[in-house]
């Protein structure tokens, strides 16, 4: 019997392996359908699906290991990291799936949310005021129009699978859909900012507007998903001020 080990679990969702095999429980099946979906379409290595039966999606592991983990050096190589850009912008380039995703919800909405939580950061003194404030300045700048993209929307790079060079499988795809492409691009070098270079030489240089301008977008989706995900990720078990992760990435940008 293979052993059953939990990959990550909170009030939401729950992933387990058991040998070469996930089962991903969710509550909420409009993500299993998002996920499927997207996976049927993304014009990139996914993980086969096997069965389902809500509220369980099983799937196959995918080969090789992650490109990194936030908080972790990573150990990839440039090219990994290159390929991972590149994977990146043949998902951009394809034609749109039918519904937004994470990386594609309302402006206005979102900037209500956002001047919610920072007043709740500040007025919890769970971060100090002017961590906050700067950060939320230099957020502004991902709050503009964008031309829709096919998304992945939780571009986590452990959630990027690689076997040396290559790209073998990329995984968790319930925040699929249209969106800002570098949202995508922010969320994958978050707390790696010294491997963006790599990321942007495999994805290229011809993205919207002018890449100066495309860099300042993406370290401002940097601070406004690390000031959206603090209170989340402590109320949910995790440690958001672990060295590297999200409270760090905010502290750079001081």
């Amino acid at each position: 019997m293979d052993e059953v080990k939990v990959v990550v679990a909170h009030s939401e969702r729950a992933t387990l392996r058991v040998g070469d095999v996930f089962l991903k429980v969710d509550a909420d099946q409009a993500r299993i359908d998002v996920e499927v979906e997207a996976m049927a379409l993304a014009p990139v290595p996914t993980p086969e699906v096997l069965w389902r039966k809500p509220p369980v999606l099983a799937i196959a592991a995918v080969p090789g290991a992650a490109l990194g983990r936030l908080g972790e050096p990573s150990t990839a190589s440039p090219a990994a990291w290159a390929a991972a850009g590149a994977a990146l912008r043949k998902l951009h380039d394809a034609p749109l799936p039918p519904r937004p995703g994470r990386a594609g919800r309302d402006l206005d909405e979102l900037a209500a949310e956002l001047d919610g939580e920072c007043e709740l950061l500040v007025a919890n003194g769970v971060l100090p005021a002017d961590l906050v404030t700067r950060n939320r300045q230099i957020a502004e700048a991902a709050l503009r129009p964008w031309s829709p993209a096919f998304t992945h929307g939780d571009l986590q790079i452990a959630h990027v699978f690689v076997d040396g060079d290559e790209i073998t499988g990329i995984i968790d795809w319930s925040e699929a859909g249209q969106g800002d492409a570098l949202y995508d691009l922010a969320t994958l070098t978050l707390g790696h900012e010294e491997h963006l270079d790599d990321v942007i030489a495999g994805y290229g240089t011809d993205v919207d507007l002018n890449l100066d301008l495309d860099l300042d977008v993406i370290r401002a989706w940097w601070s406004l998903r690390s000031l959206l995900g603090v209170r989340w990720l402590v109320d949910h078990g995790f440690d958001p001020s672990a060295p590297g992760c999200e409270v760090d990435v905010l502290k750079s940008r001081m």
